[in-house]
């Protein structure tokens, strides 16, 4: 296995035991190519949920650049959903977990079709 198939298995595994989703991984697997190179980068590849200007980027250039969502508050308690179901303690918050968390949470997984 690659590198990036560890990556999807590690991110499977945090939906599971720290999100409680059982993962498509069609659409895992989806969603992970669609980080593009951001997965191998340490800082690239987690969200920095406690940073505003990070949450701002996650809404632009995910919610309504990549899932076609129009601009409202909306947009922003999936975001704090998103974040709250992965846990607000855990540290590491993969890019990709939570793009997969928003793209369901949102109905958008066609995106990825």
């Amino acid at each position: 296995m690659g590198k990036r198939d560890d990556l999807i298995a590690q991110y499977a595994d945090d939906l599971k035991n720290k999100c409680g989703v059982t993962p498509d991984m069609d659409l895992l697997t989806k969603v992970t190519i669609g980080c593009g190179p951001a997965i191998y980068d340490a800082d690239a590849s987690t969200v920095a949920a406690s940073q505003e200007s990070e949450l701002e980027t996650v809404k632009n250039n995910f919610l309504i650049k990549k899932l076609g969502l129009s601009d409202g508050p909306e947009l922003m308690d999936g975001i704090n959903k998103a974040i709250e179901t992965y846990g607000k303690s855990e540290r590491n918050k993969y890019r990709a977990v939570v793009y997969y968390l928003l793209a369901t949470h949102f109905g958008k997984e066609s995106v990825y079709g």
